[in-house]
């Protein structure tokens, strides 16, 4: 299926950051590996598109995950007044919105803030704000009304996931919020690059829930590394070792013709499922079913989560 896999562990840290908790990012094809920590979001999208553009000259196919989550649920399109895929919407109204520059200095607090009061009026969805920066808008609390307001706190992927953490909060630990708001921009960037935009797509987006088709030259996911029981060696980053590990293992169930049924997602879910999911939602590559737990990088095999498959069924 692919020749080189790119696995990113992103970070929406507002100054130059090397280290824990800072951009991590390794690439392993045939014939090399490399893991680099780049300081800022511009250098780490810089090495992408050099390591793409390599890849492309020779003809190589690219998985390219990225840690963030690709999509909102489902309405956060039509609250905000857009038109067209909703997916596509969204990430084009993000990077139209979001100021990021070379120092790592951004305004996700303030696209944020105006993402809810064109929504609510108020300070929802989003939350999870500075001292300084909290306002009528955004406020640095959880507000608590997701149901009360009819926009879901969780996709239909974070509830197989439940370790995830929710796409509206923007500050403390697992803020993947913020993570979203300054990384759809640069996946935005690199799957419309001119170079090769034509057999560029975004799974599961533009491909369906399956494995992408053999003209697809450079496949983009969103992926978890949690998902998965890293073991990082003495003194090492833990980022570090997600993403070299799960590079090295999408490689390995590639060489062992069982890569394409981490492209399915679950085989249960419904029509009007998979369309949420296609259509708006997104999901992350390797769940196929619910995970109340995290999995041997060496055992892609489903755990038992009967329970919890039941309460997900569709009604």
């Amino acid at each position: 299926m692919f020749d080189t896999f790119v696995i990113v562990d992103w970070s929406a840290a507002n100054q130059p950051k090397t280290g824990a908790d800072s951009v991590w990012m390794c690439c392993v094809d045939t014939n090399s590996e490399r893991l680099v920590n780049p300081p800022t979001r511009l250098a780490a999208r810089e090495i992408l598109a050099d390591w793409l553009a390599a890849a492309h000259a020779a003809g190589r196919r690219v998985l390219l995950g990225f840690d963030f989550p690709f999509g909102y649920p489902a309405g956060f399109a039509a609250r905000l007044g857009l038109r067209g895929p909703a997916w596509r919407a969204v990430w084009d109204e993000i990077a139209t919105s979001i100021e990021d520059d070379a120092r790592n200095r951004n305004n996700r607090f303030a696209v944020a803030a105006d993402f809810n009061r064109r929504i609510s009026g108020g300070a929802f969805p989003f939350w999870g704000s500075p001292a300084a920066l909290a306002g009528p808008n955004l406020g640095i609390k959880h507000h608590r009304q997701h149901e009360e307001l009819g926009l879901a706190e969780r996709r239909l992927i974070d509830l197989y996931v439940p370790a995830t953490q929710p796409c509206w909060k923007l500050l403390g630990t697992g803020s993947v919020g913020g993570q979203a708001l300054t990384g759809i921009p640069v996946a935005r960037v690199l799957r419309d690059d001119p170079r090769w935009a034509a057999t560029a797509r975004v799974w599961p987006c533009e491909t369906g829930l399956r494995p992408p088709d053999p003209d697809m030259k450079l496949v983009m996911a969103e992926i978890y590394p949690s998902l998965w029981r890293i073991r990082p060696a003495a003194g090492e980053p833990k980022d570090a070792a997600q993403v070299r590990d799960l590079a090295r293992f999408l490689a390995g169930r590639h060489r062992a013709g069982e890569l394409p049924r981490l492209f399915k997602a679950d085989p249960g879910l419904s029509a009007a499922q998979r369309a949420v999911v296609e259509g708006e939602e997104a999901w992350t590559l390797g769940v196929t079913v619910p995970r109340p737990g995290r999995l041997p990088l060496d055992d892609a095999a489903p755990c038992d989560t009967a329970g919890l498959r039941d309460a997900l069924a569709p009604e």
